[in-house]
């Protein structure tokens, strides 16, 4: 299929101020409502929109059968702005929707590993929208705030006023509501919160319970500007889904990623594989046909309520997952699978409708790009770009390049990998590994180092001072560990 190109020219989209075509108050005031749909561990060759900007030895990892149709994603990003190139700060879970919900990098948030609290002075997009007359609020995963399990409403909104559906943690599969609030439904022999699956159905399963709750949300405050969050538990292990998806796919011509038997003694410490592990398919694509669905309820809810056109729509997630690519399973690598995430905006007249951005983004730009579009005050505080232009069909102002790191015990600790990324390369320097330096176009499989080939030397030293000056700027202690501060002296 034709790849959609980006499209630079200046004005594509009319001011954000312009009144929607929708007559509700919200839409007569000039201001867009905004609703996030953000998924955990979710591999973006999983949807259709994405495996239509690769070619088919990219798009079809698991085999040409082993596919899952994503039409209510898909038309998002055909009525709006597909990201290709958007990766997590960090690809795991907390690290990243630290840096999502504050535009800062985890290291200063300082969640730089999972289940670590977010500092109590953290300023999030869920404030300023607050402070912007915005009812704001929050459903699903949050797992910002310790190790409590599942935690309903922690006491730290963090901006978002209605946070009764937020938990911290854990990957129920089963939820419901109570005199007492809302519950894990699936229980034990004990009357312990379960993981089982067993016995869920449309209203209860989480998926399903999560997108019931927003539109609850939305019904509640239709009539005023309102902004929305839901964190979506799935695709993330356990890998069930319930009936009828846990039926729709099969394994069984399955077919092992085109990586899987990479030879471990050629790979850096972070792209090892593992001495055995599997691949399988069909309950996370059961369960990716399940989110897609329920996008498509959550779309036909906005339009029934002529919310759709003056609503600006998000579909995320806080990092992928390999699934067998590299011989590795789930995240925190800086592979594609691992670290890049789908990011599909849609706000009618205001985003060109099909629009492929191929600019280098991550987690810390979304909050002050979405304060922007929405006429909000940043915090001062964000460390992320505002790319509210690029969106807007405007030139990019300044590098085309972002960051990415990997989780850390604390912000002081020197261990580990941290990256520098571009459209088409990734220099990744790590504690225990020469330079490695991925060319994207040359090697989409990520198998090959380029960092000694002469041709490659412009861009690896353009990109090693850049990475220099990142980690000087915000602070991340991985470019001070005395290995890979040698490593990256040496190539600048």
């Amino acid at each position: 299929m034709k790849r959609r190109e980006f499209i630079r020219t200046a004005g594509a989209a009319t001011s954000a101020a312009a009144v929607g075509a929708n007559t509700t108050q919200a839409a007569a005031k000039g201001r867009p409502n905004l609703i996030i749909v953000h998924c955990d561990e979710l591999n973006f060759r999983t949807i259709g929109a994405y495996r239509n900007t690769l070619p088919p030895e990219q798009a079809f990892m698991w085999g040409p059968h082993a596919v899952c149709d994503t039409p209510h994603i898909d038309q998002m990003a055909a009525e709006g702005a597909l990201c290709t190139k958007f990766y997590a700060a960090t690809p795991v879970c907390s690290p990243s929707r630290s840096s999502f919900v504050s535009g800062r990098y985890p290291q200063n948030t300082p969640v730089t590993n999972n289940s670590v609290h977010l500092n109590d002075d953290i300023v999030t997009f869920g404030h300023k929208l607050g402070e912007a007359g915005y009812a704001t609020g929050y459903a699903g995963k949050w797992h910002l705030d310790g190790l409590g399990k599942p935690q309903w409403g922690p006491e730290r909104q963090f901006g978002f006023d209605d946070n009764r559906y937020m938990f911290n943690r854990g990957h129920w599969k089963q939820f419901e509501l109570t005199d007492e609030g809302p519950r894990v439904k699936a229980r034990d022999e004990k009357d312990k919160p379960s993981y089982s699956v067993n016995g869920a159905d449309e209203e209860s399963f989480a998926t399903d319970w999560l997108v019931d709750r927003t539109i609850d949300f939305i019904d509640e405050h239709k009539d005023s500007p309102f902004a929305y969050m839901v964190s979506i538990p799935d695709p993330h292990g356990p890998d069930t889904v319930r009936a009828p998806y846990d039926t729709m796919f099969s394994d069984d011509k399955i077919e092992a990623p085109r990586t899987f038997g990479k030879d471990p003694d050629k790979a850096p410490s972070w792209a090892k594989p593992a001495k055995s592990t599997r691949y399988p398919m069909a309950q996370y694509h059961g369960m990716m046909k399940c989110i897609d669905d329920n996008m498509g309820k959550l779309i036909e809810a906005l339009k029934e309520r002529e919310l759709y056109d003056n609503t600006i729509f998000i579909f995320t997630a806080d990092h992928g997952d390999l699934r067998g690519e590299h011989g590795l399973q789930n995240k925190g690598k800086p592979m594609e699978a691992s670290a890049k995430i789908p990011f599909v905006i849609r706000w009618p007249e205001h985003i060109e409708a099909g629009v492929q951005i191929d600019h280098a983004m991550n987690t810390t730009d979304f909050m002050p790009s979405i304060l922007t579009m929405m006429g909000a005050q940043h915090s001062g505080l964000e460390e992320g770009r505002d790319l509210s232009g690029v969106f807007r069909g405007e030139a990019l102002k300044g590098p085309d390049i972002t960051f990415m790191r990997g989780t850390n015990q604390s912000s002081e600790d020197t261990k580990g990998w941290v990256a520098a990324v571009t459209p088409t390369h990734k220099l990744i320097l790590s504690d225990q590994d020469e330079a490695w330096l991925h060319d994207l176009d040359k090697d989409p499989d990520e198998l090959q180092n380029f960092v000694k080939h002469p041709e490659q030397g412009p861009v690896l030293k353009k990109m090693a001072k850049q990475l220099k000056r990142y980690g000087e700027k915000y602070n991340d202690a991985k470019i001070k560990d005395p290995h890979t501060g040698k490593v990256l002296q040496d190539l600048l």
